[in-house]
């Protein structure tokens, strides 16, 4: 197995280089269109420790909170503004968080960031909350909802449903690649790290949601934790959306009546 080749995407995507500056244009612009319902918050010391907030133009019904990927190591929540797009347009205050960035921090450190991000917008949202994040953001969010995460119980009790999309569960192949020269995981962090070797929190509802036409070894990490967390008590749902790939399979977050966009803000659980 090209352990390298098998977690490629770009190389694998026509046009792959023109997502990036498509992907920034779409979140100023949306960030522009929303001046006046959109803040920044520091939720820790860091540089990149900050959370943008978008509010809704009613009181929110809750809080929809999304967490880029880009393999720990690339871009920040102003990347990704215009996926808030959906969620806002249906009522719900959305909050994208930034996170230090590997080899700066190890996974385990961004995991306890995401959480007081996740708590501190918490602090300004009331009602429920609803977790999704891509592909690395993918794994950040489904280990907020693990029995060993990182959030307090109050935040952990309002999270009603979580959408993992193309995420990456379980880290041991990771190992494996060139790109561990850079993420440093060894066998206790992908132990401690991986979702799919740890339980959900009781009462758990995820969607795990990848693009058909992904690279084999996404597809197979989106079924393996649906799988695995369906035998641990959690309410799972498992989605392979046909004709998308790693990069346009976010595309439909910003259109308020796509699946996708349901996915992230229904209470697909009940």
């Amino acid at each position: 197995m090209n352990w390298d080749d098998a977690y490629a995407n770009g190389a694998h995507i026509p046009g792959a280089e023109g997502y990036p500056p498509r992907w920034e244009a779409q979140a100023l612009a949306f960030r522009e269109a929303q001046a006046d319902r959109f803040e920044t918050h520091a939720y820790g010391s860091g540089a990149r420790n900050k959370v943008d907030v978008f509010h809704p133009e009613t009181a929110p019904l809750g809080l929809a909170v999304f967490v880029h990927g880009g393999y720990w190591m690339r871009f920040d929540a102003g990347t990704w503004s215009h996926l808030a797009a959906g969620a806002s347009s249906n009522g719900w205050a959305v909050a994208l968080p930034s996170y230090t960035l590997c080899p700066d921090a190890r996974i385990s450190d961004i995991t306890q960031e995401i959480a007081a991000a996740v708590t501190l917008a918490a602090g300004l949202v009331d009602g429920p909350i609803h977790l999704a994040g891509h592909s690395a953001g993918g794994h950040l969010v489904t280990r907020m909802i693990c029995d060993t995460g990182p959030l307090d119980a109050g935040t952990a009790a309002r999270i009603e449903h979580t959408l993992s999309i193309s995420g990456v569960h379980d880290l041991r192949p990771l190992r494996r690649t060139q790109m561990n020269t850079n993420l440093f995981i060894d066998g206790p962090e992908a132990a401690a790290e991986s979702p799919v070797l740890l339980e959900p929190r009781e009462g758990t509802h995820v969607t795990c949601w990848v693009g058909a036409d992904e690279r084999p070894e996404f597809v197979r990490q989106n079924a393996l934790l649906a799988n695995i967390w369906t035998g641990l008590g959690a309410v799972t749902r498992c989605i392979e959306e046909p004709g998308r790939h790693h990069f346009d399979v976010i595309e439909a977050l910003t259109d308020p009546e796509s699946a996708i966009t349901n996915a992230w803000i229904g209470n697909w659980g009940e």
